[in-house]
C-alpha cells in the first residue's frame, strides 16, 4: 500500500484535510469540547490501548474492514457511512439494501489516499493490522489529521499482534468483545439504544442454536483458506467461540496462533469429525471458494481417505462467521445445525 504521504498529492490531501477537519471539529482542546454538552458528545473511549475521542456524530465513516461495516449496517447506519472497503464475503443477508447504497473504494485494503479522498470523519476497522504500517496507514495518522479511529477489542483484547501472521491469543476470545464492539459503534454514532437491541438479539440467536446441545464427542477443524499451506483455526479466535459454545474440540487447540499454517499429514493424523470450511468470495488466496477446497480435500492423498472427507461431513462458513464479527453467531447457528444433522450432537 502506498504511504500515507508518498508524494504531493498526497501531501495536499493531508493539508486539506486539516483544514477542514479544524474547521468543522472547532477548538479539540478546549474545556467547552471536552466537557458533555446535552446530546452526548464528545464521547471517550478506551480503545486497543488509545484514548478515542469523538467530538460529534460521525456523518462521513469509513470502516475499512467488513466486519466494522457489517456491525454499523446492522445498527441501521448506512446513511452515515462515506465509503467501505476489504471485503471476503457478500454482505450478510438483510444488508442488501442498505449497503447497495455504500460505495466500496476497493475490495482488499485501500490506500490512505482513497480514504482520505471521502473526507471521513471516523475510520473504523476490524483488525490492527489494517490501521497500522502496512496495512492503510497507522491510526496515529489519521488522528494527526484529527480523525478519530477505533479498532474491534476482539483483536486486541487477551492478543499480541507485535509478530508478523495474524496474531497470538493469549486468552480466549469470547463473544462480550464482539458485543463490546456493538456498544461502543453505537454509542459513538449517538445510536445506543440501537446497540443494546443487536446485542439483545444476538444473545437470543446464540442460546436457540445451543439450546440442548452435546457435542463434547465431536472433534472440528477450521480452514480458512490457501491449499498448499492451509490457514487452520488455533485454540482461541472466532472458531474457539463456536467450538466452545457448542462444547465440541477443536483438533488444533494446542496452538494459541489465531491461524497457523500446518501441513495436510498433520491434519490427517488428526483426522477431525467434521470440518469447516470457509466458503469466500475474495481471490488473494488459493482455494478461497468451498468448492475449490472440497475438491482439493477430495483429491489430495493426504486428505481424502479422513473420515470427514469420506462421509462428506462439511460445515460451510462465510470468512467473517470465521472471524471475530456479529456474524461468528452465524458460525454458531450453522455449526451447531451440521453437528446435528451428521448425528454428532444430543
Amino acid at each position: 500500500m502506498p504511504p500515507i504521504a508518498g508524494h504531493a498529492r498526497s501531501a495536499a490531501l493531508l493539508t486539506a484535510g486539516i483544514v477542514l477537519l479544524t474547521a468543522c471539529g472547532g477548538a479539540k482542546d478546549s474545556s467547552a469540547a471536552r466537557s458533555t454538552g446535552a446530546d452526548g458528545y464528545p464521547v471517550t473511549l478506551e480503545n486497543c490501548g488509545r484514548t478515542v475521542t469523538v467530538d460529534a456524530a460521525p456523518r462521513r465513516a469509513v470502516p475499512v474492514d467488513q466486519g466494522s461495516t457489517e456491525i454499523l449496517l446492522s445498527l441501521g447506519l448506512a446513511d452515515r457511512l462515506a465509503a467501505t472497503a476489504t471485503w471476503t464475503d457478500p454482505v450478510m443477508k438483510g444488508l442488501e439494501k442498505a449497503n447497495a447504497g455504500v460505495p466500496r473504494i476497493s475490495e482488499n485494503r485501500p490506500s490512505s489516499e482513497k480514504v482520505l479522498d471521502q473526507e471521513p470523519d471516523f475510520v473504523s476497522a476490524s483488525f490492527e493490522s489494517t490501521l497500522a504500517k502496512g496495512g492503510v496507514a497507522p491510526r496515529e495518522q489519521f488522528e494527526e489529521l484529527g480523525v478519530p479511529t477505533y479498532v474491534s477489542p476482539a483483536d486486541c483484547t487477551a492478543k499480541d499482534n507485535s509478530k508478523d501472521g495474524d496474531g497470538v491469543r493469549t486468552g480466549a476470545l469470547t463473544m462480550d468483545s464482539v458485543y463490546a464492539e456493538v456498544r461502543d459503534l453505537a454509542k459513538v454514532f449517538g445510536v445506543p439504544e440501537r446497540g443494546e437491541k443487536l446485542v439483545a438479539d444476538l444473545r437470543a440467536r446464540v442460546r436457540k442454536a445451543t439450546g440442548g446441545i452435546d457435542a463434547s464427542g465431536a472433534t472440528l477443524m477450521y480452514w480458512f483458506a490457501n491449499s498448499e499451506s492451509p490457514y487452520l483455526a488455533g485454540c482461541c479466535g472466532a472458531p474457539g467461540v463456536i467450538t466452545r459454545e457448542l462444547g465440541a474440540k477443536n483438533v488444533f487447540d494446542d496452538t494459541h496462533e489465531e491461524w497457523p499454517q500446518i501441513n495436510w499429514e498433520t491434519v490427517a493424523d488428526r483426522n477431525p469429525d467434521v470440518l469447516v470450511i470457509g466458503d469466500l468470495t475474495r481471490k488473494s488466496e488459493t482455494a478461497e471458494s468451498a468448492v475449490r477446497k472440497i475438491a482439493f480435500l477430495e483429491s489430495n492423498p493426504a486428505t481424502k481417505n479422513m473420515d470427514a472427507v469420506r462421509h462428506k461431513r462439511y460445515v460451510l462458513l462465510s470468512g467473517q462467521a470465521m472471524n471475530p464479527s456479529i456474524r461468528t453467531v452465524e458460525g454458531v447457528e450453522r455449526v451447531a445445525a451440521g453437528l446435528r444433522t451428521f448425528g454428532l450432537a444430543g
